[in-house]
């Protein structure tokens, strides 16, 4: 995707604030931004969902909630009750980590049911909701990696999300939105983590991301009208 405006760029980001400390105040400051910078969603713990959802009722900001970060090894039904339960109080897309150990182990079978079941509750919406799938890319090997991403795949999810950007492993790189890209076509793919300056972005959509996380959107943009994209 080659970025042609701010405007381009501010619609591909989720603003972000996982912070364990983050208060109201913050929230709400969050979603000011996201409506003044134009960005793609605000991605917030389920705690503040529903305050997310009224600050930002009317206008094209989506709240994005995110499910068991951020380890992804709660059981397939708290999953699935956390994503019913977040879009319930106003969430119009879901951030679900992955259970790693199925990865790692290659278990094929609970990965997808997994995934299946949670895609099931954001299916079952009126309007749909989107899910994305974050498989903490940077702790896996080439192999593992290839597995997550089709079984992803396979399963149907809207995107295919790199990290949750908390791993000592670290977050996202081209190498791995390249191969996600090739590995699973039929998914968009949403970069996170370590994503902090407008050169960055750029690069990572280039490469093949459709979509930012990021807790630094609007010194991103801001680098982006000065034009520091060094």
């Amino acid at each position: 995707m080659t970025i042609t405006s701010e405007k381009e760029l501010a619609g591909g980001i989720d603003h972000t604030l996982l912070s364990a400390t983050a208060t109201s105040e913050q929230i709400r400051q969050l979603c000011e931004e996201a409506k003044s910078y134009g960005f793609c969603a605000v991605s917030i713990n389920p705690r503040w969902v529903t305050l997310a959802a009224e600050r930002l009722a009317g206008c094209k900001v989506k709240v994005d909630s995110v499910v068991s970060l951020p380890v992804g090894a709660d059981s397939t039904k708290i999953k699935a009750a956390a994503a019913k339960d977040a879009i319930l109080a106003g969430a119009d897309e879901i951030d679900m980590v992955a259970d790693l150990a199925a990865i790692i182990e290659g278990d094929s079978q609970y990965l997808f049911g997994q995934l299946k079941a949670v895609l099931k509750v954001c299916r079952s919406m009126r309007p749909k909701v989107v899910l994305k799938v974050i498989i903490e890319s940077a702790a896996l090997s080439r192999e593992q990696k290839i597995f997550a991403c089709r079984i992803a795949q396979e399963a149907g999810v809207d995107f295919i999300k790199t990290s949750t950007g908390l791993h000592q492993a670290g977050g996202a790189s081209i190498e791995d939105i390249k191969l996600i890209k090739q590995t699973a076509p039929d998914c968009k793919i949403k970069a996170a983590g370590g994503i902090k300056t407008a050169k960055q972005v750029l690069e990572m959509l280039e490469a093949g991301a459709e979509r930012i996380g990021t807790s630094s959107g609007v010194q991103i943009i801001n680098e982006f009208r000065a034009g520091q994209l060094q």
